[in-house]
């Protein structure tokens, strides 16, 4: 049965939307009443499904707000949907043009609609997104510090690392009460902490980035996360195997706290030892440990999950994935 797809190209300040590769158009400011007005346009048309791209943000307030409406909203991968647009000779690039490929592959890929996270999880995501967004100016500024010998612009620094040492403080509290507070996310924080080197920050940016974690196998939860090795084969030939996609956040802190890890657990001491004898070279080592680490913190969320089921069987349900 083919569906009614609504695509929707996003910029920072405007909505196009499109019904199908050549349907019904609109445009609408990307604020809360364009939002709302986009709604009553897709429904208008008895849309079965809105497909927006993601857009490095910008698209998170409509897909909450359709979401909250009662409007199913699939988010693509942008660069997908360019690959596909060009495989099919379209060449041209406007805003309505895009909106209407992305209807299209949407219907071609019979795209599914994206669960909106619980605000609980919403609210964490954004707190450790924060939090890591100070980090990162605190590290730079401590950087620049170092160069600098000139003692009012040394007062300047002290002043400004000091207000974010201790918005920094505040967001670790917060993050910490709220993991405290969710009777999974409080189990989730003790088991991954059984595996040494592995501490607040790192379980609070899992938890965030990956609710799935412990509902999927093993395979599927490293090529969300983008640390298996995909196929590169043809015929006789047996290409080398390389990571792409996934989700760069957990990506970055898989590759950091493995390496940490890899200085304590034996066994990962061990697996780290025998691929350096095997002459593999240090990033091949380094995306490995990543995927052991990541195989090892999936295998104990599998077992809370399995622990608490019984007791809150609805909770323990697939959560979803926080655009």
């Amino acid at each position: 049965m083919t569906r009614t797809i609504c695509g929707v190209d996003i910029a920072s300040k405007s909505l196009e939307a499109r019904i199908g590769q050549q349907g019904g158009a609109g445009s609408f400011p990307n604020t809360p009443e364009g939002i709302a007005a986009l709604g009553s346009f897709c429904r208008a048309h008895q849309v079965d499904l809105v497909a927006m791209e993601a857009t490095g943000g910008y698209e998170q307030q409509a897909f909450a707000q359709l979401s909250e409406q009662g409007l199913p909203v699939a988010i693509l991968n942008p660069r997908s949907v360019r690959q596909f647009a060009e495989s099919m000779g379209s060449l041209e690039k406007t805003d309505r043009i895009d909106a209407g490929m992305i209807a299209w592959y949407a219907e071609v890929k019979k795209s599914p609609p994206a669960c909106l996270a619980p605000k609980s999880q919403q609210h964490l995501r954004a707190l450790v997104t924060r939090l890591r967004q100070l980090t990162d100016i605190r590290t730079a500024q401590l950087n620049q510090q170092r160069l600098v010998t000139d003692r009012a612009v040394q007062a300047s620094f002290k002043k400004l690392l000091a207000v974010l040492a201790r918005q920094i403080h505040d967001l670790e509290k917060r993050i910490a009460a709220l993991l405290e507070k969710d009777p999974l996310w409080r189990q989730l924080d003790q088991a991954f902490r059984t595996i040494k080197g592995v501490a607040d920050r790192t379980v609070a940016r899992i938890m965030a980035e990956m609710p799935e974690i412990g509902t999927l196998s093993n395979k599927t939860v490293s090529k969300l996360a983008g640390v298996a090795p995909l196929a590169n084969d043809s015929g006789q030939r047996q290409g080398k195997r390389a990571v792409r996609g996934g989700r760069p956040a957990v990506r970055e802190i898989l590759f950091i706290v493995a390496s940490v890890v890899g200085r304590y657990e034996p066994d990962f001491i061990a697996f780290q030892q025998r691929l350096r004898a095997a002459g593999k070279p240090p990033k091949v080592v380094r995306i490995a440990l990543a995927h052991k680490l990541l195989v090892r913190l999936n295998a104990k969320a599998r077992e809370v999950r399995q622990q608490l089921a019984t007791l809150q069987p609805e909770r323990m349900a697939l959560p979803a994935r926080s655009r």
